[in-house]
């Protein structure tokens, strides 16, 4: 899942604190490039099933359209208010469609999973309610940095 972090190994997170803190958040940033080379950074809540991330787009979105162009995507999920409280992860990679595009409920069972982390993490819900706007991406990461400032060393 991860390339082999180079600087910042002391302040890096485990797999299991990378796993443990993306099962956690809520909100993501997710940036893209447009055919004409404008980059673009928005804000999605996701699902983390221990292996990708699941983004829930609307189909009509600057992001999407980017995506159907050029599936490479960077995203950053971060927390902390404080500078010694700053962590995070940036995955980046390929984002993959999946199910039909927008979203009605047929049955996909590959995304039976992320549906279910989705709706309880995001709405307290056992089951997906599709509005028929917004349909799912799938970010299994090729490389994933982290970072902890909480591992910094107080004094």
């Amino acid at each position: 899942m991860t390339d082999t972090q180079r600087r910042g190994r002391r302040i890096m997170m485990t797999p299991d604190e990378i796993d443990a803190f993306l099962r956690e958040q809520r909100t993501c940033r997710v940036a893209t490039v447009s055919p004409d080379g404008r980059p673009h950074v928005g804000a999605l809540w996701f699902a983390w099933d221990g292996t990708s991330l699941w983004l829930y787009s609307i189909t009509r979105s600057r992001r999407w359209a980017d995506l159907r162009h050029d599936p490479r995507v960077a995203v950053v999920v971060d927390d902390g208010k404080d500078y010694g409280e700053l962590r995070g992860v940036e995955l980046s990679g390929s984002v993959d469609f999946v199910g039909e595009a927008p979203r009605t409920g047929e049955t996909y069972p590959e995304l039976d999973v992320p549906e279910r982390l989705f709706a309880a993490k995001n709405f307290g819900l056992d089951a997906m309610v599709h509005d028929g706007r917004h349909a799912w991406l799938r970010l299994t990461p090729e490389a994933v940095t982290s970072w902890d400032f909480r591992k910094i060393p107080q004094g």
